[in-house]
């Protein structure tokens, strides 16, 4: 079996076109050297570059034979002699930036050539699509929906009657999209399921009386989904994802949730109903936020944490129930020598 390569080898760019793209000065090295890939920094050889930002690495940064290294100021003289070095303000960052250049493809996958809608998709006639919108076998789209220019519908995905989507978004493979209005340069990874019913019931010894959910979910500009996360429409108002927030894979995100601008959610987080983050929020992996509650501008949630309270703008919390760091780590040490003296009695 043959070794398949998913990402085309980009062309062989300079030195001085690497630290233009990454906004970063040349240390040392011939800014006409030729670079022609990338590659992690035990792996890297003649014509590839490497990044270094973590200090766990640096037994790898002083062992690799890359031919360039992309180094904040502080690490530029632990590159080993004959790397060339390029010198970042943010060595991540500026990697980020080189990458898209060389793989613009892994990117938003979107396929070369001619938009083309299959004839293995079931649109229904009353469906808008402007031009040049690609739709893939065994698709379905209902009624009345309306889909914009450049954007991307992959193999099997399910839009729902009425559903706005943006120009030049991509709805990856089995994703079920409902009640929903996409602004432009939205992209689902697969399996994606959005603006299904939120879980609304009136509980009583009688049964559990289901609550119609009659809102919407609105995502604004450039907003990116992970795999498998689930996104529940409002109850009697809206579920809200503001522009530039990005979510990993396998969150949930319940009914009536307000979120705001450039926000981060890591995998396995699951926000209750009606709860509130606002702008440029960031919560780790496997956290879980309480309903009703409000996380305030810039916060920040270490992961496997249990936002109970609100929490104010601007400090970083974490444990159960999340706190501010400090104070968790106080507990976390005074628990740790309690039981250190218990056991040593």
């Amino acid at each position: 079996m043959s070794e398949p390569n998913f990402f085309a080898t980009p062309a062989p760019v300079s030195l001085r076109d690497i630290a233009d793209w990454a906004e970063a000065e040349i240390h040392r090295g011939d800014e006409t050297l030729e670079i022609t890939g990338v590659a992690p920094l035990e792996e890297a050889g003649s014509g590839l570059l490497v990044f270094f930002d973590n200090p766990i690495y640096l037994d790898q940064l002083r062992a690799t034979t890359a031919a360039a290294c992309m180094v904040t100021k502080k690490h530029k003289d632990k590159v080993p002699e004959g790397v060339a070095v390029l010198v970042c303000a943010d060595a991540y960052r500026s990697w980020a930036k080189v990458l898209a250049r060389l793989y613009p493809d892994a990117m938003v996958p979107k396929e070369p050539g001619p938009a083309t809608v299959s004839d293995r998709a079931a649109i229904d006639p009353d469906a808008c699509l402007e031009e040049n919108v690609t739709v893939e076998a065994g698709v379905v789209i209902g009624a009345g929906a309306e889909i914009g220019a450049g954007t991307v519908i992959r193999a099997n995905t399910v839009i729902g009657q009425g559903v706005r989507i943006g120009r030049d978004c991509v709805i990856g493979p089995n994703c079920t999209v409902q009640h929903t209005v996409l602004g432009n340069h939205v992209y689902f990874h697969p399996g994606v399921c959005c603006g299904q019913d939120g879980f609304g019931y009136a509980m009583g010894p009688q049964g559990h009386l289901k609550v119609p959910q009659v809102g919407r979910v609105i995502i604004q500009d450039d907003v990116e989904v992970g795999a498998n996360t689930t996104i529940d429409r409002g109850a009697n108002r809206d579920t809200i994802i503001g522009e530039g927030t990005k979510i990993d894979n396998q969150v949930q995100i319940g009914h009536n949730v307000v979120i705001g601008r450039h926000c981060v959610l890591v995998s396995q987080v699951g926000l209750s109903g009606s709860c509130t983050l606002e702008d440029f929020v960031a919560i780790g992996g496997q956290t879980g936020v309480r309903g009703h509650v409000t996380i305030g501008m810039g916060a920040q949630v270490a992961a496997v944490s249990v936002v109970s309270d609100s929490l104010p703008a601007g400090g970083r919390y974490g444990g159960t129930p999340a706190k501010p760091v400090k104070q968790w780590f106080r507990e976390v040490a005074a628990v740790r020598k309690l039981a250190e003296r218990g056991s040593g009695s």
